[in-house]
């Protein structure tokens, strides 16, 4: 790819695109039981785009988090959304023998996504030749902030407390960890049942990050309060930031979508300001000459009423 500039730089949030959207487009996975499928959203125009492969939460699929996907696409990355085995429409029974392992099956198809640059430029009509492969980032929201931040370099623990396999993925580069759960040591009774996978160590989660939470985020899973969800930015190394959202429940203002069940806490500014945050930081973080992450903290801490207060170190 040549080098960056910036004119291949993801263009500034105030300049929206024109989108081209596909789905489903199928990947083969041999030993997943089914084909991946994802959506793919890019800019209509524009070379060299960096990429943005986005892992949605429990029950959720490819549909989900078009506030999220649109902007990011609209703002100058190809973003990709698989629909992993835990989603709603594939109606997995809970006594499939793949169940104890969908946490590593996630993981897995944001792999397969990467693997895959190449048939998913030759199945979307405009995309061949665009896609920069040296400037890969993950997202993700709950379930998917984990299976996104093992790829960033997070290990799950044991129940010996012994660090399990390193997942992460040199090709990507950061990402952005919204309401990623804590460390294991305070789970519920139904979490420890249910989510034994769900003790994570951030001790080598080494890539640079923004961490999302809110501060009203209270989860059935965890015996803490909304602290919890600030453990990835806390036990992680640095080259991170922690924008703490006030009033904010697990759906972040409605991240999912405005007009979804779970989305407890409906505010269109608070998404905004992820949407703003979120590619501000991934634009210098996959351009380090860019200065749009400087210009967006400048603006929080400038603004007389802010929605949330941020940290970084």
């Amino acid at each position: 790819m040549s080098e960056s500039n910036s004119t291949n730089a993801p263009m500034a949030t105030g300049s929206p695109a024109l989108v081209i959207s596909a789905k489903p487009v199928v990947l083969p996975a041999p030993g997943r039981g089914e084909d991946l499928q994802v959506s793919v959203s890019a800019p209509a125009t524009g070379g060299d785009l960096p990429v943005i492969v986005f892992s949605h939460g429990f029950g959720w699929s490819m549909n989900g988090y078009a506030p999220l996907a649109d902007f990011w696409a609209a703002h100058g990355f190809v973003v990709v959304r698989p629909t992993h085995l835990d989603s709603r429409t594939l109606g997995l029974p809970a006594e499939d023998p793949r169940t104890p392992r969908i946490w590593r099956y996630r993981v897995e198809d944001l792999k397969r996504v990467i693997d895959g640059l190449d048939a998913l430029e030759a199945a979307v009509p405009g995309l061949a030749g665009r896609i920069d492969r040296d400037r890969v980032a993950v997202a993700g929201h709950s379930w998917g902030a984990q299976t996104a931040s093992a790829l960033l370099g997070a290990r799950v623990l044991d129940s010996n407390g012994v660090r399990g396999d390193d997942l992460s993925d040199p090709r990507v580069k950061a990402g952005v960890l919204l309401a990623l759960t804590g460390l294991g040591d305070s789970l519920t009774p139904f979490a420890l049942e249910h989510f034994p996978f769900m003790k994570p160590s951030f001790g080598a989660m080494s890539a640079p990050a923004l961490i999302v939470a809110g501060d009203n985020d209270r989860s059935h899973l965890s015996t803490r309060g909304p602290d919890w969800f600030t453990d990835p930015y806390t036990y992680s190394p640095g080259d991170k930031s922690l924008l703490t959202l006030f009033g904010a429940e697990h759906s972040l203002g409605g991240i999912p979508g405005y007009e979804v069940a779970e989305t407890t806490d409906e505010s269109p500014a608070r998404v905004a300001l992820i949407q703003r945050l979120s590619t501000a930081f991934l634009r210098s973080a996959l351009y380090p000459e860019d200065t749009a992450w400087k210009a967006a903290v400048t603006a929080l801490e400038d603004d007389p009423s802010p929605l949330g207060k941020l940290r970084s170190k």
